[in-house]
């Protein structure tokens, strides 16, 4: 079954749809989301991406993320997705969105208008194997000096979110 993103301008207003392994091999900017969910103590909740999945496979990376379907919001695309892929039912929250695109795996291109959403979360996930591979509870701190070690471990735009500015004013401070 064909999957449509949504193609966006700059300024994240709407300029068509288009199939989705197409825009990516197009490079063409379109609208994204990710989700960082958080427990009480600040840590982080990540997932390992399913080694099948069609870019990034194997690599660590946010709660969730994915694309909100043609002629649906960000926020209900988001609920979707995170009981979808990690069983988790809740609606997390707009934080802030940021532009990015760099080239990936499989010839692919990320041209991504990245609206990242934020919540809190305590239990354990059910994840789904076709989508998650893995999952763990990490201290940001810890998180970000991995990262240096070894950056080829995560995906790019988790990367990137993790040292945004935006981010760093909204979790807490972990020592």
């Amino acid at each position: 079954m064909e999957e449509y993103v949504i193609l966006v301008d700059e300024a994240d207003n709407e300029t068509g749809i288009m199939e989705k392994m197409e825009a990516h091999r197009k490079g063409l900017l379109h609208r994204a989301f990710s989700i960082l969910l958080f427990n009480t103590k600040g840590e982080i909740l990540l997932q390992k991406r399913a080694v099948k999945k069609y870019h990034s496979g194997g690599l660590w990376t946010n709660t969730c993320c994915s694309h909100p379907l043609p002629q649906e919001s960000v926020r209900h695309a988001a609920k979707r997705k995170l009981w979808q892929e990690m069983g988790i039912d809740m609606q997390p929250e707009y934080a802030f969105k940021f532009i990015y695109k760099t080239g990936l795996d499989h010839e692919l291109i990320e041209h991504e208008v990245d609206h990242v959403l934020i919540g809190q979360f305590d239990g354990i996930p059910n994840i789904n194997p076709d989508e998650v591979e893995d999952w763990k509870f990490v201290n940001v701190n810890e998180l970000k000096k991995e990262m240096i070690k070894h950056p080829d471990h995560y995906t790019y735009w988790f990367k990137l979110i993790v040292n945004h500015d935006e981010l760093q004013q909204l979790t807490p401070q972990q020592q």
